[in-house]
C-alpha cells in the first residue's frame, strides 16, 4: 500500500509512533494511531503545514532550472499555508465548492455516468474487456470541477498528465533523469495556469478580485487540479476494485439493505487515495508520551489511522455502516481539512449507485497497480470482463 521505497512492510504490526529513514536518508516520525494523527492535523500551530508540498526527493539543480524557466512557484496558498492568508483563500475556494453548488451538479453527473455504464455494459456483454479507470473514472472529477470553478481550456489528457506528473515529482522516490522529464511536463502546464490565472473567470477571477497575487492564484489552481480531481479519480478506481471483491456488499446495495453513502464512507476508510500527509514540528513538543523535537518531519499515516481498532470493531473488513466507519481521516482534520470533501463524496456516491451493477459476473483481468509514492496511490488501470 505504501512505503515500498522505505523497504518495510506496511501490513504487519506498527507502533503508535515510529522513526523511519527515507530513500535519501531523511528521518520521519510516522504517526499511526487515529487519535495522534488527528491531533497532528488539528493543531497547525504546533505541527505546521509548511512541508506539505516539499519534494520527497530533493529536486536537482538541472530540474530546478527547468522549473524556473517556466516561472514555477508554489507560495503558501492552501495545503502548505500556515499563515494569516489561509482562511480567506480557503473561504473563496470553499464557496466555489459549496455543498449547494456541488449538489446542483449531481443530475448532470448521474446522466453522464449512466451513459458511460450503458456503453461499458454493452462492451462486456459483447465479450470485450473494459478499463473502469480509463473508460469511467479517470476524467469524471475533472469534468465536474471544470463546471464548478472554470478551468484552463486545455485537453483533458493534458491536464491529467500534468496532475500525475506533479504527484510523482513531489511525492515519489525518483532518479535525476526522471525528475528532469517531470519538471519539463509540470513546468509547461504551469505556464498555461499562469496565463489563465491572469485572465480567467470563475475561481481565478474571485481570487484576483480579493487582491491575491498571480502566484497565489496559480498556486490555488495548481493544488485544485492535483488534489481536487486526481485524488477522486484514484478513489473511484480503488473503490470499484474493492467492491469487485465484496459480493455481499453489492447484494446489499441491490436489495437496499446497504446504503450507498455507507459504502462510500467505508471505502474512504479502507481505500483512501491519500495515505499520508506531512507536517513539521514547529516547537519541541510531545506526541503521546514521546518527545518530538522542533523541526521533525511528521508523517501522519491517514490510511493506518482508518484501521485503528480503537475506532472500528472490524478494522480490516469492509462493513458499510459499522460504528466508527465515518471517523476516518481520509480528508484530514482541522483547518486544512479537504475543502472538496463533499464534492468527492457526491461523485463517489453517483459512481457506486450507477456502476456497482457492472461488477456482477465479472472477473478482474488487470487490478490497479500503484507506483511507489509517499502520499498518493495513483492506480493506473482496472480492467474487467464477463466471466
Amino acid at each position: 500500500m505504501l512505503f515500498r521505497g522505505w523497504g518495510k512492510s506496511v501490513d504487519g504490526p506498527w507502533p503508535d509512533l515510529a522513526t523511519v529513514v527515507d530513500h535519501v536518508g531523511v528521518p520521519h516520525l510516522v504517526v499511526t494511531r487515529h487519535a495522534l494523527v488527528r491531533r497532528v492535523l488539528a493543531d497547525p500551530v504546533t505541527f505546521r503545514p509548511d512541508n506539505a508540498l516539499d519534494a520527497v526527493t530533493p529536486i536537482p539543480v538541472a530540474a530546478l532550472r527547468v522549473l524556473a524557466g517556466h516561472r514555477f512557484r508554489l507560495p503558501p496558498t492552501l495545503a502548505n499555508n500556515g499563515g494569516a492568508s489561509h482562511p480567506e483563500i480557503r473561504g473563496i475556494v470553499a464557496d466555489a465548492l459549496h455543498p449547494h453548488r456541488v449538489a446542483a451538479q449531481r443530475p448532470w453527473l448521474t446522466g453522464l455516468v449512466r451513459d458511460r455504464v450503458a456503453g461499458l455494459t454493452a462492451a462486456l456483454d459483447a465479450g470485450r474487456p473494459v478499463d473502469l479507470y480509463a473508460d469511467l473514472a479517470a476524467d469524471l472529477p475533472l469534468l465536474v470541477l471544470a463546471r464548478l470553478v472554470e478551468l484552463p481550456d486545455a485537453p483533458v489528457g493534458a491536464v491529467k498528465d500534468f496532475a500525475r506528473a506533479a504527484l510523482e515529482l513531489f511525492w515519489a522516490p525518483l532518479d535525476g533523469s526522471r525528475q528532469l522529464a517531470l519538471a519539463a511536463e509540470v513546468g509547461r502546464f504551469h505556464t498555461v495556469l499562469r496565463g489563465f490565472a491572469a485572465t480567467g473567470g470563475g475561481l481565478a477571477a474571485r481570487l484576483r478580485a480579493a487582491g491575491h497575487s498571480p502566484d497565489v492564484v496559480v498556486g490555488a489552481l495548481f493544488f485544485l487540479l492535483v488534489a481536487g480531481q486526481e485524488t477522486t479519480s484514484q478513489f473511484l478506481t480503488l473503490l470499484l476494485h474493492r467492491l469487485a471483491g465484496e459480493p455481499a456488499v453489492r447484494a446489499g446495495l441491490r436489495s437496499g439493505e446497504v446504503g450507498v453513502d455507507d459504502v462510500v464512507e467505508e471505502g474512504l476508510r479502507l481505500e483512501p487515495p491519500i495515505v499520508t500527509w506531512r507536517r513539521v514540528a514547529a516547537v519541541d513538543t510531545t506526541l503521546g508520551e514521546a518527545p518530538v523535537a522542533a523541526g521533525t518531519s511528521v508523517v501522519a499515516w491517514l490510511a493506518r489511522a482508518g484501521r485503528d481498532p480503537a475506532v472500528v470493531d472490524a478494522p480490516d473488513e469492509f462493513r458499510p455502516g459499522q460504528p466508527g466507519s465515518r471517523r476516518h481521516l481520509a480528508f484530514g482534520a482541522g483547518p486544512h481539512r479537504c475543502v472538496g470533501a463533499q464534492l468527492a463524496r457526491m461523485e463517489a456516491a453517483v459512481v457506486v449507485a450507477e456502476a456497482a451493477p457492472l461488477l456482477d459476473g465479472v472477473t478482474v483481468v488487470r487490478p490497479p497497480w500503484c507506483p511507489d509514492n509517499l502520499t498518493f496511490r495513483m492506480p493506473d488501470a482496472f480492467v474487467v470482463r464477463r466471466v
